[in-house]
């Protein structure tokens, strides 16, 4: 499980340091994609292996799941931890998130995401905003 928060620069060759306790679940290996609200999605091996049969098993008709193929499979990176614990980061996925520097790596469950600085700190505030609300409606649906 990911959680947390960390903040960190990419350095000159576009490579972000891994905080080191979500290290060892990395080791075999990421892979990389733009995430929907502007930041990059950072799944381990099995999680992309398992969200790949959700999408190709799913009901939709089969000219959604090309599109949905298409958009998620091409835009995907594959890359390991190097030996100081960093990841590169390809260029499309840097502009993707407008990640100069600052960057915030955050925990999501069962995937990291990487966030340009500023855009983590508006969106923090508009989740924290919209969380309780979300919550008191799980509690009333249970």
């Amino acid at each position: 499980m990911f959680y947390g928060e960390f903040d960190y620069k990419i350095d000159e060759k576009g490579r972000l340091p891994i905080p080191p306790r979500f290290r060892g679940a990395l080791k075999d290996g990421v892979v990389l994609t733009p995430g929907a609200e502007d930041c990059i999605t950072v799944y381990t091996v099995p999680e992309f292996r398992k969200l790949s049969t959700t999408i190709t098993t799913n009901p939709l008709a089969k000219s959604k799941i090309r599109k949905l193929g298409r958009a998620l499979f091409s835009t995907a990176f594959s890359t390991k931890i190097d030996a100081q614990g960093r990841i590169a980061i390809p260029a499309p996925l840097r502009e993707h998130a407008q990640i100069a520097d600052d960057c915030v790596v955050t925990g999501n469950n069962t995937y990291l995401e990487i966030w340009n600085k500023a855009a983590w700190e508006e969106e923090k505030a508009s989740s924290q905003e919209q969380a309780w609300q979300i919550i008191e409606t799980l509690e009333n649906n249970s």
